[in-house]
């Protein structure tokens, strides 16, 4: 594999808060001459909604744009060339193993490359207050810098 193909995805519930912030923060962090392609998408999505109006608000706050963002429902299509395929949750970690199990393998959690995370999941804000948004965008920021020293191996 050369480094023009790797894909990173990140797969959330809806598409619509986790993944796409943790998509474009990503995506701000790379810079535009990364060799990484990175998408988002959610395991019940409905295609084509825009991110929800918090998770713009609380991006937009650090100078990313979040509002080019559409949803997509995940396909094997995303899966299958994926080099790594991040997850917000446990449960999230297991539909896809159950639903692709031949990408069991390059499917981790967000926060799995973290050591004092542990693990842990990235719980879902939608409904929530933007405070709770703020909260989530920077406990996937913070999860991202790890992500990204992993990301090097593959370099």
């Amino acid at each position: 594999m050369t480094s023009r193909h790797r894909q990173l995805l990140f797969v959330c519930t809806g598409n619509i808060c986790r993944s796409p912030m943790a998509e474009y923060l990503l995506r701000h962090h790379l810079g535009p001459k990364t060799s990484w392609q990175v998408q988002s998408a959610g395991l019940t999505a409905v295609n084509g909604l825009t991110a929800s109006q918090p998770a713009i608000d609380v991006l937009g706050e650090l100078g990313v744009d979040l509002t080019p963002h559409r949803s997509c429902h995940v396909t094997k299509e995303q899966i299958d060339p994926a080099t790594l395929i991040m997850v917000m949750t446990a449960s999230h970690a297991l539909e896809l193993k159950q639903r692709f199990p031949e990408a069991k393998d390059r499917i981790h959690l967000l926060k799995s490359f973290d050591p004092s995370a542990r693990g842990g999941d990235i719980q879902d804000p939608i409904g929530c207050e933007i405070r709770i948004y703020r909260r989530i965008r920077d406990e996937i920021d913070a999860a991202l810098l790890d992500l990204i020293l992993h990301m090097k191996r593959f370099s």
